[in-house]
């Protein structure tokens, strides 16, 4: 399905920094790119990503998908800073190494109340994915927009 983008990488950014000043989204994740229904974004892992036996923690992963889902579904909606994570499912397929972690994700639905995308992450260059995860979004009612 095609979806028309209302928000560009810099429009995300700006948005992110306003509504978000806690979370390091330029140095921790980068945006990579933003297509229709889709978007790339990059872990750059620290020693706070890192779990004992030297792999980047699930909680990384995890949150990985959810700042991906977040931000696919604002590029598609516009900036609705309410929108919150009701499910997110992840299942680990490998250990990833110590690389940044890409994942590619991508809408399955976005409706008024839902929205529903998919995760795909990877390690480094490496083309055999080491998680795949689902996020459904809760859709804040046009009123309730910030």
């Amino acid at each position: 399905m095609a979806y028309v983008l209302k928000m560009e990488i810099d429009d995300i950014r700006a948005m992110l920094a306003r509504e978000f000043p806690q979370v390091d989204f330029i140095d921790t994740f980068h945006l990579d790119a933003l297509r229709s229904g889709e978007v790339d974004i990059r872990l750059r892992p620290t020693d706070r990503h890192l779990r004992p036996g030297g792999t980047i923690s699930g909680p990384s992963m995890m949150t990985l998908v959810d700042v991906a889902a977040y931000i696919v579904i604002l590029a598609h909606l516009g900036p609705v800073a309410l929108a919150v994570t009701t499910n997110l499912n992840i299942n680990f397929l490998r250990k990833p190494g110590l690389e940044d972690m890409i994942c590619r994700c991508k809408l399955l639905k976005l409706g008024k109340r839902l929205a529903v995308t998919e995760a795909t992450l990877f390690s480094g260059d490496v083309d055999d994915p080491v998680a795949h995860a689902t996020a459904t979004y809760s859709i804040p009612p046009a009123d309730r927009v910030l």
